[in-house]
């Protein structure tokens, strides 16, 4: 398949429309009525079903500075590395020669290499630690504004784990559920597991390439558990449905199921799932909708059927459905609407 077979000029018209924070506030819980309506999707749900979440936390993975020769940089943390040195994204007027001092309000660092369009910096302590004293939240670069105190809040699961905080950038199908909700659902008979997969800036990527299939998609770090796909395997044995909270937990238990004689998953995934992926673990899909052209609804088109896909979008354009990461979600059956 074609990368414009994906692209919709309308539907990025209407994402335009949509980036100020107080539409997205303003709007938030007539937005999740509109898609979830909380009650509604709790009852899709039944005794004997699994939730499968990805419980990553995000860091606060923005950094302003400014070189030694005083020009101002934006530093987008990638990935931390070993050795207190971090992989970042880096805008400025001019890219960063390697041996580069740049410095983060008190803290100098150095640019030690580059790895594509990626740098590496050289921090004097973990850089973990820095970026969480002085870091901004990573709000998504389609969102044309400052990060608030408010997204401190909401761009955050009520379901992280602090202790897991790998991602730059949240999960953000979880966002729509709140504990109540959650304990509601287990209260059905619903099993409710973790996986971890750290989201990478990669996730925002457009698909460029004319075939969809020559595309070398990101790569990103999760963890699987054997555990896991033990309920996973109880669950369809006893015709229970596996429901994924968002394409990261989907694209994590997908990936588990590629090697079936070793149980569970930990280390790197490049899997891309696009139109002909059979999928093999999940039933059931809760998710945002997506950018045009990007592997996330690619990964939709996949699940559910390209015509289905299209049809889908054309409802949330015409009526004016939220994209994107503060935006509506829809729950989606395997193949099926």
């Amino acid at each position: 398949m074609k990368t414009s077979d994906f692209d919709s000029k309308k539907a990025q018209k209407i994402m335009k429309e949509l980036q100020s924070l107080k539409q997205w506030v303003r709007d938030y819980k007539k937005a999740v009525t509109l898609c979830e309506d909380l009650e509604v999707l709790y009852d899709y749900f039944k005794d004997g079903d699994l939730l499968v979440v990805n419980n990553t936390s995000v860091i606060p993975a923005r950094l302003h500075g400014r070189k030694e020769s005083g020009g101002v940089v934006e530093v987008m943390l990638e990935r931390i590395m070993e050795d207190n040195q971090a992989l970042v994204q880096i805008r400025s007027g001019r890219s960063p020669k390697i041996g580069t001092k740049i410095y983060l309000d008190s803290y100098e660092v150095e640019c030690i290499d580059r790895q594509g369009s990626f740098f590496i910096l050289q921090f004097n302590e973990p850089p973990l630690n820095i970026f969480n004293k002085i870091g901004h939240v990573p709000l998504p670069p389609y969102i044309k504004r400052p990060d608030e105190d408010l997204d401190k809040d909401r761009y955050g699961t009520v379901y992280e784990d602090k202790n897991l905080q790998n991602s730059v950038a949240a999960p953000t199908a979880g966002l729509h559920f709140d504990k109540e909700l959650l304990k509601a659902i287990k209260g059905l008979g619903v099993k409710i597991v973790s996986v971890n997969l750290s989201v990478g800036a990669g996730t925002f990527q457009p698909v460029k390439v004319e075939d969809i299939k020559d595309h070398d998609i990101h790569s990103e770090y999760l963890e699987v558990s054997p555990e896991v796909i033990d309920l996973v395997e109880e669950t369809k044995s006893k015709g229970g449905r596996v429901f994924t909270v968002g394409t990261t937990a989907t694209r994590a238990l997908e990936t588990a199921y590629i090697d079936t004689s070793i149980k569970g998953y930990r280390g790197y995934t490049k899997l891309f799932i696009y139109p002909g992926y059979s999928f093999k673990a999940v039933d059931m899909l809760i998710t945002n909708f997506h950018l045009p052209q990007s592997s996330l609804l690619m990964l939709v088109s996949a699940f559910i059927g390209y015509e289905n896909m299209k049809d889908i979008y054309k409802t949330a354009v015409d009526e004016k459905y939220r994209f994107l990461s503060y935006g509506d979600a829809m729950l989606l059956k395997n193949h099926e609407i």
